[in-house]
């Protein structure tokens, strides 16, 4: 392990901003989130796959008023965006680090009201479809967690993950597309990004890559 990945993981363990195994918020946080952490009943945005965290950070920055959580297995990238949070003393943002499919272990249905993908791996080929953080599947999970009329956003600069994506939502009669764009960078909804670029964005920018996007709400059925 490299000094500086080492470096990383070593500020995880006494950053408060971020839980993971552990600590005894990881065992005690589901459906406290608001309570027991942030301490007010601002809604709850969370982005899965989070990387280094330069959504959870960048929008925790413009919505002081909501809660942000990223989600990531990989520590030494979390840690950058905990660090980066704590630089700016915001107080509105925490990170998990854990596996997308354990998310039960620390949400309680209908805790969630928005939830973001920002460039999660494609997976293009076809015995990877059950990988894909958009099947049927995954969206089956974030239905749990969400709360009824919550928001579902998709960035990607994978035009085969935003055409698989929009085939999915469009055909689950619980998701109501709300907006989507093949080129987010010039369209009318590139102002709701407030220019946001992860560090894998800014990579597929220099290639000369277009950025897709689309926006979901999800109804949920009277049982």
């Amino acid at each position: 392990m490299s000094r500086k990945k080492q470096h990383r993981f070593e500020h995880n363990i006494i950053a408060d901003n971020v839980i993971e195994r552990g600590k005894e918020l990881y065992t005690s946080i589901k459906g406290k989130w608001n309570e027991v952490f942030f301490k007010n009943s601002n809604p709850i945005t969370v982005e899965l796959a989070c990387g280094k965290g330069e959504y959870t950070v960048g929008l925790s920055k413009q919505f002081p008023d909501v809660n942000f959580i990223g989600v990531d297995i990989k520590g030494d990238r979390i840690a950058r965006g905990s660090k980066k949070a704590m630089d700016l003393n915001l107080s509105n943002v925490a990170f998990l680090r854990t596996g997308i499919q354990y998310l039960d272990e620390f949400f309680e249905p209908e805790e969630i009201d928005e939830i973001w993908l920002v460039h999660p791996d494609p997976q293009p080929r076809d015995k990877e479809e059950k990988r894909r953080l958009t099947n049927q599947k995954f969206l089956d999970i974030y239905k749990i967690y969400l709360k009824n009329e919550g928001i579902f956003h998709l960035k990607t600069d994978s035009e085969f993950l935003f055409d698989y994506s929009l085939e999915v939502i469009k055909a689950d009669p619980e998701f109501e597309l709300l907006d989507y764009t093949d080129d987010l960078y010039n369209s009318d909804l590139r102002e709701g990004h407030f220019d946001i670029v992860t560090h894998y964005e800014k990579l597929f920018n220099e290639k000369g890559a277009t950025i897709h996007y689309l926006k979901a709400k999800l109804i949920k059925k009277a049982s």
